[in-house]
């Protein structure tokens, strides 16, 4: 979670918060007020240096982090006082992943550009794009009338293969409700996956919609063996599980059944104990 700055990046701390949030079901109770670094940063640098602050609603490579209740509209508030965009990263939690079509409809925050990727085709091809409001559009759209309106362009823009792969992804979410079907699962899986605080070294667990993340205790002087062991474990039973630092990453697809969490979970609980 950063801001952008003409001379640089700057950041503000991340909202993981084991002390008073260990083990919450959905978004935690602390760490709302973690969102006020921004003022610091503005106060420091001057909001007319900030050209945007970007977050990902959940941070996913830094340990499946849920934010606290109220964290995003303390963001989004701050961001509107000081005329500094707000961009979220939803390359993860894009497309069905919280419960939702997106995280921002989750939350309930309405950023001013939002990024998505993977989700958009089913990861099958490489495709990228940035929603962006209206009010934003329209600032590229009434430039000077000799100049192309957004001047970009990549080599792989607009490749057939990508397109024809998200249209058909796109087709697959309605047709099958894909959606919102995290929304549907999320508490049997939320209930599944918290089954497993208290095996050995098991020191955290969290969870929103169809992502949950377990973090285990680090062996010294061997931070991440513990987590990769349990990788190699479910993976050799037939579970793909990802791993990033000492946090076990779930993320099922939106198609998985009731009984295939039950199979995840159990699968998951053995690799805990036997890498204990």
């Amino acid at each position: 979670m950063f801001g952008t700055m003409l001379g640089g990046v700057d950041h503000i701390r991340h909202t993981h918060d084991p002390a008073r949030n260990a083990f919450s079901v959905g978004q935690p109770a602390h760490g709302a007020e973690f969102a006020d670094d921004l003022e610091k940063v503005i106060a420091l640098h001057d909001a007319s240096t900030i050209a945007a602050v970007i977050v990902e609603p959940v941070a996913g490579s830094t340990g499946v982090l849920i934010p606290p209740q109220g964290y995003l509209q303390r963001l989004r508030e701050i961001c509107d006082r000081h005329g500094i965009l707000l961009i979220f990263d939803e390359v993860i939690t894009g497309f069905g992943r919280t419960g939702a079509p997106f995280a921002a409809q989750t939350f309930g925050v309405t950023p001013d550009l939002m990024t998505v990727a993977k989700g958009l085709t089913n990861g099958a091809v490489p495709m990228g794009a940035v929603l962006a409001k209206q009010s934003i559009h329209d600032t590229f759209m009434t430039g000077p009338e000799h100049l192309i309106e957004f001047f970009h362009g990549y080599t792989y823009s607009a490749h057939p293969l990508a397109c024809a792969a998200g249209l058909a992804t796109l087709e697959t979410y309605a047709d099958d409700d894909l959606l919102t079907r995290a929304s549907d699962l999320s508490g049997y899986f939320a209930e599944a996956l918290h089954s497993l605080k208290g095996l050995p070294n098991v020191i955290d667990i969290r969870n929103i919609g169809l992502v949950g993340g377990v973090e285990l205790a680090a062996i010294p002087g061997a931070p991440t063996k513990r987590a990769f062991d349990v990788f190699l474990d479910c993976y050799d039973k037939g579970v793909l599980v990802r791993t990033t630092g000492d946090i076990i990453a779930l993320s099922p697809p939106l198609i998985i059944e009731r009984s295939q969490i039950d199979q995840l979970v159990e699968t998951l609980a053995g690799a805990i104990r036997r890498a204990a």
